[in-house]
């Protein structure tokens, strides 16, 4: 099915199962311990080896030797895998650096062999006998010292400008230039990556933990050589990703090495070290803003250049994209800037590009209110617009920012906010409100699914979309019980198989749109073919309440599989609509907290997030998701940061006792609103994303709380009290 002409009246717009809150059908299976993730897969082979990897102990430089000797002596040992007898193996297109290292290692804890042994105990004290020489190069790990030196840098693609910035940013009547910045961080995902793999014969089948199923199946087997379909890759349940698990990682490949050389099955699983430093993670940022405005608060200029680094090959953190379409202003530049850095690859987080590019921008929209003496929920609105700025006769398809702003203001009581910063006392605690806007782009990507129809008139979707905790297999069954008219118990969903029909994946925050849009394809088709079946007009044929009906006859559904299984596929392609209109998502993120007065504790007291993303497909599930992004959200502005050891090159809290995210003590109550809103540009859903949203703005939200409780403008992430207690007031 192609998408290109804006969504009219369709079968989802009955909402008697899409858009009502939902249980999770998945929910039982978690909370009872029978959703089998891939490290538990006890169901799908016999008598599995365990592999541990052993990882460069530096982080640039080459292997001049490596011991085996020891460690192929120990009890248990089945087998060791290195580069050295491998096989050929061909990077693949999504992988920065070599997932298998040596002879030259690219970056601390690349991986360079694996021990399988009998029993996970055994493959670990065996590991720890392999003994590694390295000849170690100097590398570049610091950020700020490569912008210092400014000639690491490269600009990935020339800067994007409309007017003249330099020009009306001179003139400006008021103006605003500053440098953020946001450190590294890490997905801190519960599940770790892990992987089962197994060959018969040629062909493989790994049971891992993945997100985008398609990607993972292509990429393993080009590194493999294998043909495609030689490649199986199962990942019905996931245990977090946030990103971490778009690509395949270590795990997966030197398991399926591991299992070939052992010739039996073996699981891997990193270690909390490895995550860190072997797979992705946010890389930090360095961000100029310089905003020029009016006296009465117009922005005229806006310029946004970033900083970030990476391996050789690698991308640039994104920072810059929200700013090119945020807030009106005439004269315009974003510009991004990347430096090689020898530090492990920085890829897609949640949210990758807004995330840290609004915990920049909305800081400085705040600091640019305050200037002009205007309220920041004001400024905001002021600088609205209902086009893309860079090109006017290009609409938002939806554009609710403004209703977002003025409805979480209304329900916040921001209007209690006392404008002069460090006014506010609560006993011994500083009390200060923040605001900041939230926006993330509406991406959509081809999502295909298949529809089965048995004569008991039970329904089967089959896809190899992914649930990484977000709801997918409910929002799939909401969608064909809607659009073939059963209740949902009718509905089997099977995911995350590569067996099935190639899906969107779980990413981008495209994931439940896409999806849904694929399922939706696929009934679409089955209810023709039931029709056809039953000898009814499919373009007015009612299917509801278990029953078909028109022209006045009426079948259960199940009748039109009485002769056999009714099996239908269909996938959705999006056209044209996404160049005619831009697509975005917006929010506004209320939050107040409280600083202790002597210590510089900072405490999160209430938050509120105001959305507007389209239809909203489970009101819980949807909710879920974005008060779990608003906690990442706090965790991002006030503890989390990949501590960085410039001279040997790798993180130093690479575990979750030294890298801190929040916990339960840690957040509120947090309320969620969403805005009344369909756009039948985005989709025959008329849905957008909302789980990347959530976060977008966020940790600015909590910055600019911060500010209004003590007067102290901090402009570096992570908000920790040293960089507070300098500016609390005198006390005793």
């Amino acid at each position: 099915m192609k998408f290109d002409t804006p969504a009219g009246k369709n079968p989802i717009d009955q909402l008697k199962v899409v858009g009502q809150p939902l249980n999770r059908i998945d929910g039982p299976l978690k909370t009872t311990g029978h959703a089998p993730y891939a490290y538990e897969r006890h169901d799908a082979v016999a008598a599995p080896a365990y592999g541990y990897v052993v990882t460069a102990g530096i982080a640039k430089g080459r292997v001049s030797s490596i011991e085996l000797d020891a460690a192929r002596r120990s009890p248990g040992v089945l087998a060791i895998v290195t580069a050295d007898n491998a096989g050929p193996l061909q990077k693949s297109q999504r992988n920065t650096a070599a997932l298998l290292g040596g002879p030259e290692i690219s970056h601390y804890h690349q991986a360079l062999a694996l021990v399988v042994a009998e029993t996970f105990e055994q493959a670990r004290a065996a590991a720890g006998l392999v003994k590694v020489r390295y000849t170690t190069q100097k590398g570049a790990y610091d950020l700020a010292a490569a912008k210092k030196a400014g000639t690491h840098f490269q600009k990935t693609d020339p800067d994007a400008r409309v007017g003249d910035f330099e020009k009306a940013f001179g003139e400006a009547p008021v103006t605003l230039d500053a440098l953020y910045h946001t450190p590294d961080q890490s997905h801190a995902m519960m599940e770790p990556h892990a992987t089962l793999a197994a060959w018969e014969g040629d062909k493989l089948t790994v049971w891992t933990s993945n997100q985008m199923i398609d990607w993972g199946k292509t990429d393993l087997a080009k590194t493999l050589g294998l043909p495609k379909e030689n490649v199986r890759l199962i990942s019905p349940y996931i245990g977090g990703g946030f990103g971490g698990k778009l690509f395949v990682r270590s795990d997966v490949l030197l398991a399926a090495l591991g299992a070939r050389a052992a010739k039996r099955p073996v699981k891997v699983a990193l270690s909390r070290p490895q995550i860190a430093n072997n797979t992705t993670h946010r890389p930090a940022t360095l961000q100029r803003i310089r905003l020029g405005a009016t006296a009465q608060g117009t922005l005229t200029a806006i310029g946004h250049e970033s900083w970030s680094g990476n391996l050789p090959g690698g991308s640039p953190e994104e920072a810059i994209q929200q700013t090119k379409l945020m807030y009106a202003g005439a004269h315009r530049l974003a510009g991004l800037r990347l430096a090689q850095l020898d530090l492990p690859e920085g890829n897609a987080m949640r949210a990758p590009g807004e995330t840290p590019g609004l915990m920049a921008l909305e800081i400085a929209m705040d600091e640019m209110a305050e200037k002009l003496g205007l309220d920041p929920v004001e400024f905001r609105i002021r600088n609205d617009t209902q086009v893309d700025p860079a090109n006017p006769q290009r609409p938002f398809s939806q554009r609710q920012l403004v209703q977002c702003l003025r409805d979480g203001a209304q329900r916040f009581g921001w209007d209690k906010r006392n404008a002069r910063p460090g006014q506010q006392r609560d006993g011994r605690w500083l009390v200060g409100m923040g605001v900041a806007a939230g926006f993330r782009n509406n991406l959509v990507m081809k999502s295909g699914a298949r529809v089965r129809l048995d004569a008991n008139g039970q329904v089967t979707v089959e896809t190899d979309m992914t649930d990484i905790g977000t709801g997918s297999y409910t929002i799939l069954g909401q969608t064909a019980a809607e659009m073939l008219g059963v209740p949902i118990e009718q509905v089997t969903v099977k995911l995350g198989d590569s067996s099935f029909p190639a899906s969107a994946g779980s990413g981008g925050q495209w994931g439940a749109n896409s999806s849904t849009a694929g399922v939706f394809a696929a009934c679409t088709k089955l209810r023709e073919a039931v029709a056809a079946k039953l000898g009814l007009d499919p373009a007015t044929a009612t299917f509801a309440d278990g029953q078909v009906s028109g022209g006045g006859k009426r079948f259960a559904l199940g009748k039109a599989a009485a002769g056999g299984e009714l099996v239908v596929e269909d996938s959705i392609e999006f056209a044209e609509l996404e160049e005619k209109f831009q697509q975005s998502t917006f929010a506004a993120h209320f939050v107040e907290v409280g600083v202790d007065v002597a210590t510089g504790e900072s405490r999160i007291r209430r938050m509120l997030a105001v959305c507007a993303a389209g239809r909203i497909l489970n009101p819980k599930t949807a909710r879920s998701q974005v008060i779990g992004a608003m906690t990442m959200g706090v965790g991002a502005a006030l503890s989390e940061e990949l501590a960085v050891d410039t001279r040997l090159g790798f993180f130093v809290n690479h575990d979750l006792a030294g890298y801190e995210v929040p916990v339960h003590a840690d957040i509120p109550h947090q309320e969620v609103v969403f805005l009344d809103e369909t756009d039948p540009v985005s989709s025959p859903m008329k849905a957008k994303g909302v789980g990347e949203l959530g976060l977008c703005g966020v940790s600015a939200a909590v910055a600019n709380a911060i500010y209004n409780a003590t007067g102290t403008r901090v402009r570096e992430y992570p908000i920790t009290l040293d960089k507070l207690l300098a500016g609390l007031p005198a006390i005793g």
